[in-house]
């Protein structure tokens, strides 16, 4: 695979497996370790766009009241109430949980939901899924 090409399989990767969509974007990363590309360089990028991902999932949960008046509209006011109640609970610092698999790609989406500001959201999502790369790519042999 060219660098080109591998930096933005990582990149994509990253991005939409940070959205509503079931994807990983560790296994591209630490296959491209192996390969020999630059670790430092695979870090950024994975939580540059993974990140990014998430700011999308913040943009649509703003988005999403907007049309809650619709009939296709998926959620109950009693889930949006509940789901906004637990972030309300842990507040901005359980951003930092983004990364972790299940419930962090909704946690995005409320935090849109509350209007979180964006720049928290970046920050602390950002480092925590900045975080959570380095642990990946520390715990490679020959790292």
């Amino acid at each position: 695979m060219d660098l080109f090409g591998a930096y933005l399989s990582l990149a994509l990767s990253a991005f939409v497996s940070a959205t509503l969509l079931p994807f990983g974007s560790e296994l591209v990363l630490m296959g491209l370790v192996h390969q020999g590309y630059s670790p430092l360089l695979l870090w950024l990028i994975a939580t540059v766009f993974n990140t990014l991902g998430s700011v999308l999932n913040w943009y649509l949960g703003k988005q999403l009241l907007n049309f809650q008046h619709k009939s296709w509209f998926m959620f109950k006011p009693a889930q949006i109430a509940k789901a906004s109640g637990q972030f309300q609970r842990w507040g901005l610092p359980s951003l930092l949980l983004a990364w972790l698999p299940v419930i962090g790609d909704p946690l995005t989406l409320v935090a849109g939901i509350l209007r979180v500001p964006l720049f928290w959201f970046v920050v602390l999502v950002g480092l925590g899924k900045g975080l959570r790369y380095g642990v990946v790519i520390g715990l490679m042999p020959g790292v």
